[in-house]
């Protein structure tokens, strides 16, 4: 169908435009043959203006998912096409009528499998709940879904999100936008690598362990991890370690899409104000004096593959020839200490999976890590939490010591590049075993422990065509900071424009 046909065919929309009329008609004419190659925010005032019909949308991502997802696999429960065609359709009706839902109006999206969708499968990656229909919508859903978002169906995850590399025995292994062999990170590896195939034009995640941080990474895309109390949701004063956030193609759509997952709710304690300005407020920060920490891999602390800190120390000569400055920075502080801590909180967080566990008949579905970490729960004593979270505040000192001195702390994302995504996860990193099965995403814990907004920002790639990028932390609270800096960074960076050789069947 071309573009403008459904309107003229169906109904007189009306010439109701928010741009002066010859601003729109350059706009129109500037659109590209291929409408999902559009940014979310771009498509989104092509909607509005009703230069693009919501059906047209929709068969044009619908179209791209049915020709590349059999092999990437990042978004698994889809819809049947008639029905969100039938969707897209009421979106273009209401806005004949008018009524204009929000910034997603009539946009497809794909929510990660960890949260509920009234009357679609949720199934956590877990054989126990692949039959499981969500009955009603999650908090993060229901705000998506007042913005007028069409729901097409889930991104792929970890089994129960439990892990950075996105597998299950429900529905197989995602696979990197930059080649689907290789692993899209995880646990929110089904919304990057949508994300990144232009499947979807914007997505949601969560991130506990690097999350929304890991898979940004591995497909050459932003990802932010908010200040924790930014985004509502999880329990009402104690683990706190993980947070939903945004993925986007560029800053801006990551930024579009966490202004309708922010703010307050009342039985949520610990949920913050929301302080953050509207999209078109956000500006790149001025790079000029700007002074960022380096902190590599903690002074060889951390194992890290060849080439990981080359790129990024690459990455930050671009920065610093912007005018900013970068140093050296190593934390004062024991990491193997904060490692310890941060497995005591992470293990004490699985006790309430005790029902799964003491069942035979739900304990031999779970995977051989999850039962291990309830395992490892069970042996925690009240003073094992204790001295954890006496950890977790000292370290949050200590980096509120170092913002003293610096605007940002910058990390590589990842210890490794993107690996074969047969392989569950590096058994060892440039010579050192790994002993547990997270521990090769031991850098991102530190953004996590202190509750800081942390953004995933491309750092480029290595001679194979692998991707990485870098942690931007900023003080809590200063999100808008670290995000105006991706957006700065985005500016003088053409990591983003690098797009992936599509592979179909």
């Amino acid at each position: 169908m071309k573009r403008r046909e459904f309107i003229a065919g169906t109904t007189a929309l009306g010439a109701v435009l928010i741009l002066p009329q010859r601003q729109a008609k350059l706009f129109a004419a500037s659109l590209p043959a291929d409408l999902t190659s559009l940014s979310a925010s771009d498509l989104s005032t092509a909607i509005r203006q009703r230069e693009v019909s919501c059906v047209e949308v929709m068969q044009a991502y619908l179209e791209r998912i049915h020709r590349y997802n059999p092999v990437y696999n990042a978004i698994v429960s889809i819809v049947d096409d008639d029905d969100l065609l039938a969707h897209a359709l009421d979106a273009d009706q209401a806005l004949a009528r008018n009524q204009y839902r929000g910034w997603m109006h009539g946009m497809p999206h794909a929510v990660k499998d960890l949260s509920n969708v009234a009357g679609m499968r949720t199934t956590s990656g877990s054989p126990i709940y692949a039959n499981r229909i969500a009955e009603n919508d999650s908090l993060l859903v229901s705000r998506i879904r007042n913005q007028g978002a069409i729901f097409i169906g889930k991104t792929n995850t970890p089994e129960f999100g439990l892990g950075s590399q996105s597998y299950n025995p429900v529905f197989g292994a995602t696979g990197s936008a930059y080649n689907p062999a290789l692993t899209a990170g995880g646990s929110s590896g089904g919304a990057a690598s949508g994300l990144a195939t232009h499947m979807l034009p914007v997505a949601d995640g969560s991130d506990m362990m690097g999350s929304l941080r890991n898979p940004g990474a591995f497909n050459n895309v932003i990802g932010f991890r908010p200040t924790s109390g930014r985004v509502p949701g999880g329990d009402i004063f104690y683990h706190r370690l993980s947070t939903s956030g945004p993925l986007g193609r560029n800053t801006e759509d990551a930024i579009r899409l966490l202004r309708c997952l922010v703010g307050p709710i009342p039985n949520q304690p610990l949920s913050l104000p929301d302080d953050l300005p509207e999209t078109d407020d956000f500006s790149a920060l001025n790079l000029n004096g700007i002074k960022l920490g380096w902190m590599g891999s903690y002074d060889n602390y951390l194992a890290t593959e060849p080439g990981v800190l080359d790129v990024c120390e690459s990455s930050l000569e671009t920065v610093a020839s912007a005018g900013a400055v970068v140093e050296p920075c190593m934390p004062n502080f024991d990491m193997a200490a904060l490692w310890q801590a941060w497995m005591d909180l992470r293990h004490w967080s699985r006790a309430g999976s005790m029902d799964l566990y003491n069942n035979p008949a739900t304990k031999e579905q779970l995977k051989p890590e999850y039962i291990w970490e309830i395992e490892y729960s069970l042996k925690l004593s009240a003073a094992d939490i204790y001295q954890a979270g006496s950890v977790r505040a000292s370290w949050f000192r200590e980096l509120s010591r170092l913002f003293d001195e610096y605007d940002f702390l910058v990390l590589p994302t990842a210890q490794v590049f993107p690996f074969p995504k047969d392989i569950h996860w590096p058994q060892e990193i440039n010579g050192r075993k790994m002993d547990t099965y997270h521990r090769w995403m031991e850098v991102v814990i530190g953004g996590t422990l202190a509750g800081i907004p942390v953004v995933n920002v491309p750092a480029g790639f290595d001679a194979s065509g692998r991707p990485m990028g870098m942690q931007i932390m900023g003080r809590f609270g200063e999100d808008r900071k670290v995000l105006e800096f991706a957006m700065a960074y985005e500016g003088i960076t053409d990591h983003l424009e690098k797009r992936p050789q599509m592979v179909s069947i």
